[in-house]
């Protein structure tokens, strides 16, 4: 004689209480809003991704303020050495 020691449920459940149990897995739309100083999109209550600020804030440092930040380091090494070699 074979047992079936697995658990089974005790009645069956009925397909409108499958749907409404499974209606709350639905995905929901994720809304963004527009940075205040960029105008780009992004995610409320987060900083901006791609100027770095949050509440006309900058909190971090942006890839474009590196890049230029660069730039200017190097035209002031070429400046310099320009003063230094005349």
């Amino acid at each position: 004689m074979i047992h079936n020691t697995m658990p089974v449920p005790a009645k069956r459940r009925p397909s409108s209480s499958k749907r409404r149990r499974a209606s709350h897995f639905a995905l929901k739309k994720t809304k963004t809003v527009l940075c205040q100083k960029c105008k780009r999109p992004k995610l409320p209550h987060v900083v901006c991704a791609f100027c770095g600020t949050y509440k006309n804030k900058e909190v971090l440092k942006s890839k474009l303020d590196k890049k230029e930040m660069k730039k200017l380091n190097k035209q002031e090494a070429k400046s310099t050495e320009k003063n230094q070699s005349q």
